[in-house]
């Protein structure tokens, strides 16, 4: 058994489920095609390893954190030249998390295992579809090139670590709230989201806008207490279902490629694209229909 120190990186497919179901043989062909075309070459020019591929997930490793993010910022930009021919409903959108630890490797077929690569595991669950999400010993080892930058996830409590574990998500620098933006002012409102499941069942929780506000990742919705803020027990919804969170002083929902989809008053949502709610709308998450409105 040999033990040594590497920048473990580990993705995941969004909604991958869902799509094979509606289209099994195109998925797996646009899966290896991103395997072949994207993910094979970005990690062999870094000099990293691909350690293996099970279904839709792969597991790379680094000699260094900064190639290992690098190479991360590399794959996500190729894999949106990837989805750029192909319909939005067949994208592939890729978790990505990034982590440094030591490995135990196994001598006969080269695998890894341990603690370092089970974080990179968690942490990749907490990464936004077609995004990057690294732990604290990453970002503290790591500068980005000028065009990104990294945003503070706050500290989260991980499935089966027992310890809380501060995440960042790395960003274009787009996506970043420009330097000196003014605090905005968003009214005290309470929105409440009740409403039955197929079996009548009813789920309800509530959202403070002006506590929201002071939350810069937003709240995730979800099945798993531990990964989510408003839980929503039910075997259709997701453990990381979607995301509500604030632009301006609008209230907005994101799909984060759960298995079961996500609507709007019967709209389906794209994984990562926000849309606005407002009181009086509906929102599905899986087998479950929410009403909202103002309390």
């Amino acid at each position: 058994m040999q033990r040594r120190l590497a920048a473990i990186v580990h993705a995941d497919l969004a909604g991958f489920t869902r799509m094979m179901e509606g289209a099994e043989t195109r998925t797996f062909r646009h899966l290896k095609s991103a395997q072949i075309e994207v993910w094979r070459p970005a990690i062999v020019a870094s000099q990293g390893r691909l350690v293996g591929t099970a279904g839709d997930a792969m597991l790379a490793e680094f000699g260094s954190a900064v190639t290992a993010v690098g190479v991360a910022i590399d794959i996500q930009e190729r894999m949106a030249r990837f989805n750029e021919a192909l319909e939005e409903d067949q994208r592939m959108m890729f978790r990505i998390g990034v982590h440094l630890g030591e490995v135990i490797v196994d001598a006969e077929d080269q695998n890894i295992f341990g603690d370092g690569v089970n974080l990179a595991a968690r942490i990749q669950a907490l990464a936004e579809p077609g995004g990057i999400a690294v732990s604290r010993v990453v970002r503290d080892l790591v500068e980005l090139k000028v065009d990104y930058a990294f945003a503070d996830g706050g500290e989260q409590q991980l499935k089966n670590v027992s310890r809380a574990v501060q995440i960042f998500h790395v960003r274009h620098a787009r996506q970043m709230p420009p330097v000196g933006t003014t605090t905005r002012m968003v009214p005290q409102i309470t929105l409440r989201f009740e409403g039955p499941d197929s079996a009548g069942h009813k789920h309800a929780f509530d959202v403070a806008l002006d506590k929201l506000m002071n939350q810069s990742q937003g709240l995730v919705i979800g099945r798993s207490a531990d990964q989510s803020e408003l839980v929503v027990a039910h075997a259709t919804v997701s453990r990381r279902h979607a995301r509500l969170c604030l632009a301006g002083e609008a209230l907005q929902v994101e799909d984060l490629g759960s298995t079961n989809g996500t609507t709007v008053n019967g709209t389906a949502l794209r994984a990562g694209t926000p849309v606005a709610l407002h009181a009086g709308n509906k929102l599905r998450i899986g087998d479950v229909e929410l009403l909202i409105r103002q309390v």
